[in-house]
């Protein structure tokens, strides 16, 4: 079920709400019931995954609470491993089976293994659970307890990955409390800001970039159809996966949590690292805290910077996507983070506008590598870059202005912090805007099926 459909708006949504609020009073029966609602939500999908994701629960609740009677490390150890080893069977087998037929020369047959939608988030949220449990940071949390925090569909699909104490802590507080219909105004306004940055945003760019990269996989685009291409990509990935983010923090706020902000303008960044400090930020923190610092981090000299910086973002790559393209996008960005270190280390001075535009023009052209679905539509892109493209499709003056608008929303819009505080405020104007809007796109998504969000492949 995609949260722009009509169905999810205007049905399940406003069910959901209703049932949660009339249980309001009853701490018990209104965690049982978003449980309910949030399985229903991933059933919508398909149901034969529904085993998977309860069972990741189940094998890490009975781990943990081993673990809390023992005190045996080797249960971590081996609750994260099945957490792992879970995802690595659906998500990666077929890349690992092309490894192994490329390096023996055998023809060995694919998997027709499905990928389960959510995987890679609710596997995160389980092995940052187990491994805060043996710091000594998370306690025992009761069955019920650790599956809502799992489960809850708005950050399910797509996170944000939101960890077991910014979110567990929040199931005591009351609904009800004051301050309810603030929460709501401002949870539903979030979300149709969500709404409006999926529809009218990425999902108009996307046909566009789609075609040159289609071209690409034959041969080499034109020049300026190259260029618009790998911006519009870069434009539309941020305004979708922002889109999606917004509108799930709206809707925890809509029934009384707060999810931690995922995106804070990183296309203002002036350099790789600012840009990973404000892109994707509850992956960045959990690859910090989970991965980069226990490997040793900024801590053990440069050497073991660029070690663990190198495998952190190699293995960020992977996460995104079972293709080398994605290994190799994930290593450059490991790359020209170590750049950055460096340059700062030797004390070079770098203006703060050339720093934007080299680190605009390198996220961009990553996310090509991103986008590609090999490295023969790479190397047709780089070479159409670089003007060795024949001729080239005319590029539509809507599409032109379209990118421009995004352009310039990619460096002033929400999610900020302090523009939310600011701007969301309850005026009449406001609210009739905010309807409006709603309705607008409502009407816009009924006009074809609803496409779905990027991150739902990962």
């Amino acid at each position: 079920m995609l949260f722009h459909a009509q169905g999810f708006v205007l049905v399940f949504l406003p069910a959901a709400l209703a049932l949660y609020y009339a249980l309001a009073r009853r701490v018990e029966a209104r965690e049982w019931a978003l449980i309910a609602i949030s399985l229903v939500f991933y059933c919508w999908w398909d149901v034969r995954f529904l085993p998977l994701l309860l069972g990741h629960i189940v094998v890490t609740w009975l781990i943990a609470r081993a673990y809390a009677g023992t005190g045996r490390r080797w249960l971590i150890y081996l609750g994260v491993g099945l957490n792992f080893a879970s995802l690595a069977v659906f998500k990666y087998t077929n890349f690992l089976v092309e490894i192994a037929a490329n390096a023996t020369g055998l023809a060995l047959p694919k998997s027709d293994i499905i990928l389960p939608i959510g995987i890679s988030f609710f596997t995160f949220q389980c092995v940052s659970y187990l491994i805060d449990l043996a710091r000594g940071e998370a306690p025992q949390y009761p069955l019920r307890r650790l599956t809502l925090f799992v489960v809850l569909f708005p950050h399910l699909i797509a996170g944000p990955i939101v960890r077991h104490n910014e979110i567990i802590p929040q199931f005591d507080h009351d609904p009800l409390r004051p301050g309810l219909a603030e929460r709501l105004s401002r949870g539903l306004t979030l979300f149709v800001i969500g709404l409006l940055l999926k529809v009218m945003v990425a999902d108009k760019i996307a046909p566009h970039v789609d075609r040159v990269f289609t071209t690409a996989a034959s041969g080499a685009p034109g020049l300026w159809e190259s260029w618009a291409g790998v911006f519009g990509f870069s434009l539309q990935i941020y305004f979708d996966f922002a889109a999606y983010s917004e509108m799930a923090i709206g809707l925890a706020l809509m029934m009384g949590f707060h999810f931690p902000m995922n995106f804070n303008m990183p296309y203002r960044a002036t350099s790789l690292r600012v840009f990973w400090r404000r892109w994707h930020m509850s992956l960045s923190r959990f690859l910090r805290d989970y991965l980069y610092i226990p490997l040793g981090g900024s801590r053990e000299g440069f050497a073991r910077f660029v070690l663990a910086t190198i495998i952190t973002m190699g293995l960020c790559g992977l996460w995104h996507g079972a293709g080398w393209t994605f290994v190799i996008w994930g290593l450059l960005h490991g790359a020209g983070l170590i750049v950055c270190r460096a340059w700062d280390q030797a004390g070079l001075p770098m203006p703060a506008w050339l720093g934007w535009v080299l680190t605009v023009l390198f996220v961009v052209l990553a996310f090509m590598i991103f986008r590609a679905p090999d490295m023969g539509t790479v190397a047709n892109m780089t070479a159409g870059l670089l003007g060795g493209g024949v001729g080239g499709r005319r590029l539509e003056a809507g599409f032109l202005v379209l990118l421009g608008i995004a352009a310039v929303l990619a460096v002033v819009k929400m999610p900020n912090p302090d523009l939310i505080e600011r701007y969301l405020k309850p005026q009449p104007a406001a609210a009739v805007a905010t309807a409006l809007a709603a309705v607008y796109v409502m009407l816009e998504v009924g006009r074809g099926a609803p496409s779905s969000f990027i991150y739902f492949q990962f």
